[in-house]
């Protein structure tokens, strides 16, 4: 469960993201210049890394931090945090 403060800033978040590709799908239809295209994607690229931390460092202070303290749930927290930082290094 995301904390309050959180959600607001992480649903702001991906408001703000899925406008800059809405604008990304409008300049691939006008065709306009191949590197702004490409700095448009890359923009979009580092903000959702950018949610990415701030779902990580939800999950970390909520849902690892309950599951480490509770040894039944243990192997799954470490195993989902191997599992992103797998993803993450694809």
């Amino acid at each position: 469960m995301l904390n309050q403060k959180l959600k607001k800033k992480a649903t702001h978040r991906a408001k703000i993201i899925r406008g800059q590709l809405d604008g990304l799908v409008k300049a691939i239809d006008e065709e306009k210049y191949c590197v702004d295209l490409i700095t448009q994607s890359r923009a979009i690229q580092l903000s959702l890394k950018s949610l990415d931390r701030m779902l990580l460092e939800n999950h970390l202070r909520g849902h690892v931090k309950h599951m480490l303290s509770d040894s039944r749930q243990e192997n799954k927290a470490i195993k989902e945090l191997i599992d992103l930082y797998a993803l993450s290094n694809k």
